[in-house]
């Protein structure tokens, strides 16, 4: 039996599959695309919603699958290395959320930025950096994306302004990217990503608020998991409806463990930003299958029969691999051959993370200015012993 959380999760609609409309192209006796009816979306001050029938090649359904496997895979040996104690501090996984961010991704144009919370190891890589990049920094070894000083909450890239740990703090820093986007006529848009545990914070409708009123080109995501550090949605929020909670920001909840459907939902969003309205909100109604982090095993507030459930009804993954398959864009050999792949690439970055060396001590303090205009020497914490400041990597995003 389901709990009332449970049951509550399957009423917001994140159970039920996408209806085959047809295969309209074929190509040695396998469909080169396929069209689809998403669950139907939610809006809030708007008039109309991104389209309900959506078309996927097989180049792209096999890169979205790909993604979220590897992203997965990734997770899992993440969780491996933080029970080993491999990885210290803290470790948020992103498990059962991937369509959310592969489908953002897929929507999202060169010009496009991202900033989001600590959840973020699968941003990272689906931002560019290589599996190595990600794993290597969450053992706080030389060859992680940021010399192994950030761990698992700060990562960065091209385009891509981190992981942040502070709760909801990234969004008045997206809405900040936007406006700077807005400002130098670069036609980007910025994807400001937060859970629903952060949705009542209050700095949150302060932007809402002037990113209205500037009209900037932010795309507020909700990615609703249904729970914030171990308490239900219906607990903390009077209102769950997050893609309402933007008052005059026009919103759209969308169901987030269809990546075709969030992928539809954020080219709407980027060109409602492009058309100067402003922002938007989209609300992903997703679900995470670990705990808020590894020190909560999510089963106490929870039941195992909830997350089953899930797994078992409306993974992200397995969803569209039943898809592909159905519809004869890949043959099992070749899904079989990609899983491979990825596996082999999570093992080698693994193992990587595990015997990789850690930064000397003289480089702790390096890069901590990113233009450092001839500084040579930073304070410390002890007066009149100032440490030495160097270059060692290349500022990003400057």
């Amino acid at each position: 039996m389901l709990s009332n959380v449970a049951k509550s999760v399957v009423q917001r609609g994140l159970f039920g599959n996408l209806k085959v409309l047809t295969t309209p192209a074929q190509s040695n006796g396998y469909a080169t695309e396929a069209t689809f009816e998403t669950r139907a979306f939610k809006l809030h001050n708007l008039d109309e919603g991104p389209a309900t029938t959506v078309t996927i090649t097989k180049q792209d359904a096999l890169t979205y699958y790909g993604q979220m496997y590897t992203i997965r895979r990734m997770e899992t040996a993440a969780g491996n290395l933080y029970k080993e104690k491999v990885i210290r501090g803290f470790c948020h996984l992103y498990s059962g959320q991937e369509a959310t961010a592969v489908g953002i991704r897929a929507a999202m144009r060169p010009e496009d930025s991202c900033i989001t919370a600590y959840r973020c190891h699968g941003w990272t890589f689906l931002m560019g950096v290589p599996i190595a990049g990600v794993l290597t920094e969450l053992t706080g070894r030389q060859s992680g994306s940021a010399r192994g000083k950030g761990g698992s909450m700060h990562m960065y890239a091209k385009n891509f302004y981190g992981g942040n740990g502070i709760v909801g703090a990234q969004v008045p820093l997206g809405v900040g990217i936007a406006f700077a986007a807005k400002y130098n006529g670069t036609k980007g848009v910025c994807v400001a990503a937060y859970g629903d545990g952060a949705a009542n914070q209050g700095q949150l409708f302060e932007v809402y608020n002037m990113a209205k009123l500037w009209n900037s080109p932010c795309i507020f995501v909700c990615e609703n998991n249904g729970y914030g550090m171990g308490t239900s949605a219906e607990r903390a929020s009077a209102n769950v409806n997050y893609y309402t909670r933007g008052d005059t920001v026009p919103g759209i909840w969308v169901d987030g463990m269809d990546v075709l459907a969030v992928r539809e939902a954020t080219r709407f969003a980027i060109d409602h930003c492009n058309s100067g309205k402003g922002p938007i909100l989209l609300e992903s109604a997703t679900y995470r299958y670990s705990g808020h982090s590894m020190s909560d095993p999510g089963t106490s507030y929870r039941s195992r029969d909830e997350i089953a459930e899930v797994r078992q009804t409306r993974d992200p993954i397995t969803s569209l691999r039943e898809k592909i398959l159905h519809n004869e864009l890949a043959t099992p050999e070749e899904l079989k051959e990609i899983e491979s792949k990825i596996r082999g690439e999570v093992d080698a970055a693994t193992k990587l993370a595990k015997a990789d060396k850690e930064i000397a001590l003289d480089e702790l303090c390096a890069d901590v200015y990113a233009k450092p205009d001839n500084l040579t020497t930073i304070r410390n914490v002890i007066p009149n012993s100032e440490l030495s400041h160097k270059r060692v990597g290349k500022a990003v995003n400057m």
